[in-house]
């Protein structure tokens, strides 16, 4: 919903949350106290406004989040509409709401989320971009390709061989 640079205290605390995962015996133990310390940074943190407005029921911004769910959902289309009943929202009200929140249109938001879904697919589950792409709903995989070109500056394959090289950053 929103985009940070994560550094310093908080970065810490989710890297001590990811290290738990080597130790599972310490898991119970330790992993509520640093999820109270990773709340506590995201709270006090520059979207802090932000994150208080999910947790208040019945906020746009808790609403908006339900619409947001649904984008998540990446092997299937959603329309506007869809978005604005899951939001309780006309549709002029919710695009309104939805570009001030995430500073992209709901199509935008999408796009982001299938790409970058695209890249993980790419990184971690050695997808091709073909596969890649139909995985997460395009139709064509030469308008994916111009896509991601577009989002990251280079074509899947070439971005992919970067990233693991080291040359170029996620």
């Amino acid at each position: 919903m929103f985009v940070q640079d994560v550094g310093g205290p908080l970065a810490d605390s989710l890297l001590r949350l990811l290290q738990l995962l080597d130790t599972p015996a310490a898991l119970p133990v330790l992993q509520s106290s640093i999820l109270h310390e990773i709340y506590f940074w995201l709270l006090t943190g520059p979207n802090s406004a932000e994150i208080c407005k999910l947790a208040t029921v019945d906020s746009h911004t808790e609403r908006l989040s339900r619409a947001i769910h649904l984008l998540r959902d990446l092997s299937r289309p959603v329309r506007t509409e869809q978005l604005a009943a899951a939001a309780q929202m006309s549709l002029s009200s919710f695009h309104q709401h939805f570009k001030a929140l995430t500073s992209m249109t709901p199509l935008q938001y999408q796009k982001h989320l299938r790409l970058l879904e695209a890249r993980r697919l790419m990184l971690t589950d050695a997808a091709t971009a073909t596969t890649a792409a139909y995985q997460v709903g395009y139709e064509s995989p030469s308008q994916f390709s111009r896509e991601y070109a577009r989002m990251f500056g280079a074509p899947p394959r070439r971005d992919v061989e970067g990233v693991r090289a080291g040359s170029l950053s996620l």
